[in-house]
């Protein structure tokens, strides 16, 4: 599998990532199965978060064998330094693992969040410490809200930015685009959130992937489309959707991609609606 180089950090990671919650509420053998088959098709980029239910408690297993050659991501949702030093220390523990290659605010939505990350006795300073203690090696965020990234892209220098890019999101929504402009001018590593996101919920709507909240592309085609998308922007790592079969799915369009025989994206495509836009 290919690997891109994540900012200036020299890390080199697949260009398609494991998302932790692909895990979550299956057995430790479907789990272990899903990393050793992750493993085997090159993805050296696994990201898991505490708010994705059990999946913490199924991937430290799963992956332990594994963890010397993977780089592994993990989040916190907690804004300041008190409870982000606990979240730490339970993940660690939880994962079974005495550092992670990179730690990361988890979902920061609002520019009042990031004000709090930031500010004296919030998180950056446990993430800080941390780094201090080698309990992590490189330090970043992901988020929903363009406002809020651009702060803290403005303040800190972050080694990741983990974001929607997204092609509906980009092209008719406009989100992502300053962000990602700004990330790569300050040699930020980009990681992408949502690539196979196709529109979102409709209300009422009954969900074919329970642990998405959007709808995903469920065709190779339209994966092969989207995922080229998110691919030819300055990203290092695409992040799977919530399932397994979504995670294969974005390996067997990655297959297509390589083998050169699927046909131009126009900017005119109309299949999808963004989940996120520009305020």
């Amino acid at each position: 599998m290919e690997k891109r180089v994540l900012g200036n950090t020299g890390v080199e990671l697949s260009v398609i990532g494991f998302g932790g919650i692909v895990v979550c509420d299956v057995s430790p053998q479907d789990a272990s199965n899903s990393v050793a088959r992750a493993i085997d098709k090159g993805i050296n980029y696994f990201d898991v978060a505490p708010s994705y239910g059990n999946a913490e408690e199924r991937l430290g297993p799963a992956l332990e064998p594994y963890r010397n050659q993977v780089f592994l991501a993990c989040k916190t949702g907690k804004r300041t330094a008190k409870e982000a030093e606990e979240e730490l220390k339970n993940s660690l523990r939880t994962l079974k693992t005495d550092h992670f290659d990179l730690y990361q605010f988890h979902g920061v939505s609002s520019v009042e969040q990031a004000e709090q990350i930031l500010a004296p006795g919030g998180a950056l300073e446990t993430f800080m410490n941390a780094r201090e203690r080698g309990l992590i090696n490189h330090i970043g965020f992901s988020a929903h809200s363009e406002e809020a990234a651009l702060l803290l892209l403005k303040s800190f220098q972050f080694d990741s930015m983990l974001l929607p890019v997204n092609r509906f999101c980009w092209q008719k929504g406009g989100f992502g685009q300053l962000a990602c402009g700004v990330a790569e001018e300050k040699g930020t590593g980009i990681l992408a959130l949502k690539s196979l996101a196709k529109r979102p919920c409709r209300e009422g709507e009954e969900k074919k992937w329970n642990k998405c909240w959007y709808v995903p592309v469920d065709t190779l085609e339209e994966a092969v489309a989207s995922l080229r998308f998110t691919l030819s922007k300055p990203v290092t790592s695409a992040v799977c959707p919530s399932h397994a079969e979504l995670l294969w799915l974005a390996c067997d369009a990655l297959d297509v991609l390589n083998e050169g025989n699927s046909k131009p994206i126009e900017p005119s495509d109309s299949v999808g609606e963004p989940i996120f836009k520009t305020q």
